[in-house]
């Protein structure tokens, strides 16, 4: 079942939400230093150094000798599974800004591990009424625009495979799935109509590394009010220029 769409609750402690971000940003892209976080927080310096001090002595973050910082014995685990997340978001944070600036929409960009996906950027539309940032969260790949569209490169033996391992909690139709999947190749696109959120409409492709191997998604998300076909018509030729100049870099 579609959870309602999500957004930023009015009671957020800001320093909670900067800390989480950080300790995401470790967990999924590897080091960084004092100045890198400020950045990426829009805050001090003096206040990411307090930020990234916590983390340390809640052993989420260890700090190095060249005074960076990479994730702590909490995250260490997940801390190498995305070895190139950092590439890859690196290569897209240029066309996600411009594909917002064209369309003024949220754009993601996702990387899937196993049955889950990860976003792990996302440039906010500057409208009003608009889907807010998705940047850390998971979500199970077959419930998501990205996950779909990363789903849809597997054969069938690796999509059966990859369910049949899953605990009765995660089962899933494949039936159902599958033919869900054979509209996405033959577009090369996936359209996701409330099936995460009630009132989010989305739109992914994939994007490629020098091999053709799908490595992760780019999506314009956006409210249903603003949803038509005749918008994704305008949508989709954007989104596929976004994907095909991020896989470019690659």
């Amino acid at each position: 079942m579609a959870k309602q769409m999500k957004n930023p609750p009015a009671y957020g402690v800001t320093s909670v939400d900067h800390a989480l971000r950080l300790a995401v940003i470790l967990q999924v892209e590897g080091p960084l230093t004092v100045s890198a976080a400020a950045e990426r927080l829009g805050v001090a310096r003096s206040t990411a150094h307090r930020l990234l001090s916590t983390l340390v002595y809640r052993d989420f973050a260890v700090q190095d000798d060249d005074r960076g910082y990479r994730a702590g014995p909490v995250l260490e685990v997940a801390a190498t599974a995305h070895s190139g997340t950092g590439v890859i978001r690196a290569a897209a944070l240029g066309p996600m800004r411009t594909l917002v600036d064209t369309l003024d929409e949220t754009v993601n960009l996702s990387v899937r591990t196993g049955r889950t996906i990860r976003f792990i950027a996302s440039v906010e539309s500057t409208q009003t009424l608009r889907v807010g940032s998705r940047e850390g969260m998971v979500l199970p790949a077959h419930q998501s625009t990205g996950g779909l569209v990363m789903l849809a490169a597997l054969t069938d033996e690796q999509l059966i495979a990859l369910y049949d391992a899953a605990p009765p909690t995660e089962r899933v139709d494949l039936t159902k799935l599958r033919r869900e999947l054979r509209a996405v190749r033959r577009s090369g696109v996936a359209i996701n109509r409330e099936r995460t959120e009630r009132g989010l409409i989305a739109l992914g492709r994939a994007i490629t590394n020098a091999q053709g191997e799908t490595v992760a998604a780019v999506s314009v998300s956006m409210p249903r009010a603003r949803y038509s076909p005749a918008r994704v018509e305008r949508i989709t030729p954007a989104l596929t220029t976004a994907a095909q100049e991020i896989s470019a870099a690659l």
